[in-house]
């Protein structure tokens, strides 16, 4: 079987590595283009682009596809199928329909929850129990084509990390299960109920709002670790938390506390219990645990964080 990936972050890695595991001949690899990146702004690669090089695929990036000579790029390829991950860019008709058996997709939810470009964080986000990864026939809607398998797992208290490494993993597995055998896996109609949609991940979220209750603002650290991390601001840098936990109170505290750093350990008062950091970071530096941290960055109780 002729196949072509595309994907980008390191979550399509593992499903990149599992195809060729598997002895697949895997003739392309399409990626996004390189960016500028770190201090320097110096062009980095892709993850998929990166590994593909490494095991002797050819790399594709272009800007677009939308345009005639992108697609009768693809078609030439005379691919039997196109496994995507995590690609980044909308595959226009043209591109769904070049391949013998189409595209199917390697989805880091539960469809129809969390159609969309940051599964992960936002199931977090949202308290989920469980998430998981669905093998998908894709069509010209934004993750709405046909279910060929899933696979679920509980989220637990695991951070937008640990979570994207797992679900990776499961995916690729799930993956070469579907291919090892095409024809027997019937594409079913997603449902209408329960469809939700996983918005990119807005600079303005990331931002700690200690009038939010505690529970909430832990969620959004595991949603957000270990990047791009949830902070707050102190002393006018911004500090980030890269782990939280709650500790309850039996009433919410008054309003002129919310953003309180109630303890010499900055245990901070929230819109409803307390926010108790584990893990913190000032920029351009390690991650400390929050004894060492305030040893070279005082935070004195009582002071109000924004």
């Amino acid at each position: 079987m002729r196949i072509v990936f595309m994907g980008t972050p390191d979550f399509a890695v593992p499903s990149l590595d599992a195809l060729v595991a598997a002895g697949y001949a895997v003739i392309a690899a399409y990626t996004q283009p390189p960016r500028r990146a770190g201090r320097g702004k110096a062009l980095s690669r892709s993850p998929v682009q990166r590994r593909a090089e490494t095991l002797g695929i050819a790399v594709r990036h272009p800007a677009s596809l939308r345009n005639a000579e992108a697609q009768a790029d693809f078609a030439a390829l005379d691919a039997d199928i196109a496994v995507v991950a995590a690609y980044g860019l909308i595959l226009p008709q043209a591109i769904l329909d070049a391949p013998r058996h189409g595209c199917i997709n390697v989805h880091a939810s539960l469809l129809p929850r969390w159609r969309g470009a940051a599964p992960i964080q936002r199931a977090i986000l949202a308290g989920d129990a469980v998430t998981g990864v669905t093998i998908m026939a894709m069509e010209a809607g934004l993750d709405t084509g046909p279910m060929l398998a899933k696979a679920e797992t509980a989220v637990g208290a695991k951070t937008a990390g640990s979570l994207t490494a797992e679900l990776a993993a499961m995916g690729a597995a799930l993956l070469v299960r579907v291919l090892e055998d095409l024809s027997s896996w019937l594409p079913s109609p997603q449902p209408e109920h329960g469809v939700t949609y996983a918005h990119k991940i807005e600079k303005a979220e990331t931002r700690l709002d200690f009038s939010r209750e505690a529970d909430e603002l832990v969620r959004k650290v595991r949603a957000f670790a270990p990047a791009p991390g949830a902070w707050f601001e102190a002393n006018g840098e911004r500090i980030r938390i890269l782990e939280a936990g709650s500790i309850h109170c039996l009433r919410a505290p008054p309003k002129p506390g919310i953003g309180r750093v109630v303890s010499d350990s900055l245990l901070i008062s929230c819109g409803r219990d307390w926010l108790d950091p584990l893990l913190v970071q000032r920029a351009g530096r390690e991650p400390m645990r929050p004894a060492d941290f305030l040893r070279g960055f005082p935070i004195p109780k009582d002071t109000i964080l924004t």
